[in-house]
């Protein structure tokens, strides 16, 4: 054979699969999962994504040592980018001065998981610190899943809009809660109070103004190109591509940027933004292999170190935000049953926890590789439970309901 693939030029036998060829072969895994679960059983897609995720990491490629770097950060950077300034661009600020009992149940709500968290890890035998730094991180609703369900289920309504909104700011308190964490641990540890003030402040800032800029440069698009033609949805995904890049080279959160982009976005005209399906084919592919990076983040050596903390964490986070949603769900408008649906629909943690957890690792290694087995485990537990609570939150209410979706299906 050798001397045969000798003569035929081919260069190396037996041949070796290369990582493009396995990138290709679990993204064929991933559409194939998400659409058998869609199709079987009526579940998100993004569940059948992470669940190839999953099986990669069981088979032992996961993500090395829990690390976003290389061409999964760009891949994770980019997704979370496109969902996250959809998501903004969902958010209408005048509602929230129409309805002030909403930005307040969205505060009481993360805090109220942000000390549970942190209550409940120091109770197990982790020191204040730590726990601390591991609520900042587990605290929020991914916004990446929460979009993304509601997007592919097509639902709308009052637990619909709060939910999004909810997510949103829930995106917004985690990466400031980081930043100040990252910041005391400084002061704390290193006693650099000059670094512990300033890295914040320059983050913020600096990401506001990245998100001015972007929200401009779409809103130029946006007023002369149609967005349903190929070439302006190009320029569309280049240019919020682009930001995300500019935001990563100045140490800016590119998380904050699109959020804050597609937020200021949608508040600057009284009609809403209309978003080509992700972007287009590029943007769905992304939004793929995002769930089936974070599906692939953990290993059975670190599920076995977190498993009891991680379920404890996820219980006492998801008891703080049912009580706290149910408790004010009258006061902001909407029933006991939607807001125990609301608190059922804020459940997910994703991408948005592995990003954070890998700035948290390049600051303090050490304070990050205690809580990494926690996050992971705490990221594969919601991996699949997460998108499948959502579901049920919006059926609870009646605003997702599979019979409806079926025949609107067969109708077109």
């Amino acid at each position: 054979m050798a001397d045969l693939a000798a003569f035929l030029r081919i260069d190396q036998w037996p041949p070796v699969p290369d990582l493009f060829f396995w990138a290709s072969l679990t993204l064929i895994a991933g559409a194939l999962l998400g659409e058998a679960v869609f199709r079987q059983f009526g579940l998100p897609r993004i569940v059948g994504y992470s669940a190839a995720g999953m099986a990669l990491a069981a088979t032992g490629f996961g993500l090395e040592g829990a690390r976003l770097d290389g061409i999964a950060r760009v891949v994770v950077d980019l997704a979370l980018a496109l969902l996250l300034f959809e998501l903004g661009s969902r958010v209408n600020l005048r509602w929230l001065r129409a309805n002030p009992m909403l930005p307040w149940t969205s505060a009481a709500e993360s805090l109220a998981s942000f000390g549970a968290i942190a209550v409940v890890l120091h109770w197990l035998g982790f020191e204040i610190h730590v726990a601390l730094a591991c609520a900042a991180l587990t605290a929020s609703t991914s916004g990446a899943v929460v979009g993304r369900v509601a997007s592919e289920l097509n639902t709308a309504g009052q637990v619909t809009e709060r939910m999004i909104v909810l997510a949103a700011l829930n995106t917004l308190y985690a990466v400031l809660a980081l930043k100040l964490t990252i910041g005391w641990l400084h002061m704390d540890q290193r006693g650099d109070w000059v670094q512990g003030v300033s890295q914040p402040l320059y983050t913020f800032a600096g990401s506001v103004l990245l998100a001015i800029v972007l929200s401009r440069a779409v809103g130029w698009v946006m007023r002369r190109l149609e967005l349903r033609d190929e070439n302006a949805v190009l320029l569309l995904l280049g240019l919020v591509l682009i930001a995300v890049t500019g935001a990563r080279l100045l140490g800016l959160s590119t998380l904050l940027v699109p959020l804050l982009a597609g937020v200021m976005l949608r508040n600057a005209s009284q009609r809403p933004c209309i978003w080509p399906r992700h972007f287009g084919t590029a943007g769905g592919v992304l939004v793929l292999m995002l769930f089936v990076v974070s599906g692939s983040a953990w290993s059975v050596a670190t599920v076995a170190a977190g498993a009891v903390a991680a379920l404890a964490l996820l219980a006492a986070r998801a008891l703080a935000k049912a009580l706290v949603l149910v408790a004010t769900a009258r006061a902001g408008g909407i029933d006991t049953r939607q807001g125990l649906a609301l608190g059922l629909a804020l459940t997910p943690l994703s991408a948005t926890s592995l990003v954070l957890l890998s700035e948290l690792q390049a600051t303090h290694p050490q304070v990050s590789s205690q809580i990494a087995p926690v996050v992971l485990a705490a990221v594969a537990v919601m991996a699949l439970v997460g998108p499948i609570a959502v579901q049920w939150g919006l059926r609870l209410t009646g605003e997702y309901r599979p019979g409806r979706r079926s025949a609107a299906r067969g109708q077109q």
